[in-house]
């Protein structure tokens, strides 16, 4: 009975494994054989180059200024929707009249595609007729025609507002489950004895938040190192490479420069990276489990 169960485990678990092998395993074994040469990307005429790629990166000044942007990215990607996040749940917990209605709004924009998104903030940011400019030119009294998307100033800072609108709704909702395991009954004590709002926020609630807050930032983290959709479709990386990201960066070489092994290489920085802050990850949630758990 055993060695049928066995049987059916293999044969239920082979086709998922086999896709994930060639889909995901392979192209990332792929990716550390072409980082070592200097392939185009087309044909299979190429030359071990060794570490003449990795080497490159250290010199390459792109590079350096898209993973100074790539920092950015990431911070902004953590602080901004962690912190939206936060306030609106901590606003909708309560009693608030329509709050049912507020949720969904709220949460919307992360069931669209990045895609979908990015043109939205396209026509947001339309310098004629843009939602932005209009808004301002209201308030201001003068016509406003900024180029928000074509300003080297400002089109990362940009693109990271349109990123966090969208990404604010999922960290409200991790919080608001966070908020329901908080008991009542321990706000009203604390109510009672004196403590005002801000200090049951400060020191009761954000603490016992603290494991929704660990799932927040490491959602998105994640979901910032696969930012790349929403950069092509609002910048492209431009302009002058200001809004340029490691990812964007990495497509750049590869696939317009057609320098298949240098991008490579590039990609196994960006998987290194990603590996390094998963393990931090892992590591801070042991922590988590240890204290909450």
């Amino acid at each position: 009975m055993e060695r049928q169960n066995t049987v059916w485990r293999i044969a239920l678990l082979a086709p998922p494994l086999s896709v994930f092998a060639v889909f995901v395993i392979w192209p990332l074994f792929s990716s550390f054989i072409y980082s070592l040469t200097n392939w185009n990307g087309f044909g299979s005429d190429y030359d071990f180059v060794g570490l003449d790629n990795f080497a490159k990166i250290f010199t390459d000044k792109l590079f350096m200024s898209a993973a100074i942007n790539t920092t950015i990215w990431m911070v902004a990607a953590i602080v901004v929707p962690t912190l939206f996040g936060l306030g609106l749940a901590l606003l909708l917990d309560g009693k608030v009249p329509g709050g049912r209605a507020f949720k969904t709004v709220f949460y919307l924009p992360i069931c669209l595609s990045a895609v979908i998104v990015g043109q939205i903030w396209i026509w947001i940011y339309q310098p004629d007729w843009g939602l932005l400019n209009t808004v301002l030119s209201n308030i201001t009294g003068e016509k406003m025609r900024y180029a928000w998307l074509a300003k080297p100033d400002t089109a990362l800072g940009s693109v990271i507002l349109a990123w966090s609108w969208q990404q604010t709704g999922l960290s409200m909702v991790i919080y608001l489950a966070g908020l329901t395991a908080i008991p009542e009954d321990l706000l009203e004590v604390c109510e009672i004895e004196g403590a005002k709002l801000w200090q049951r926020i400060v020191f009761v609630v954000l603490p016992l938040l603290t494991p929704s807050t660990v799932v927040v930032i490491a959602l998105s983290v994640i979901n910032s190192l696969k930012g790349f959709d929403i950069l092509y479709i609002m910048t492209g990386g431009g302009p002058f490479n200001s809004s340029d990201t490691l990812a964007m960066h990495m497509y750049n070489e590869s696939f317009r420069k057609y320098l298949m092994g240098y991008g490579s290489a590039i990609s196994v920085v960006l998987f290194l990276i990603a590996l390094m802050i998963i393990g931090i990850y892992f590591r801070q949630l042991k922590k988590v489990d240890r204290i909450y758990g």
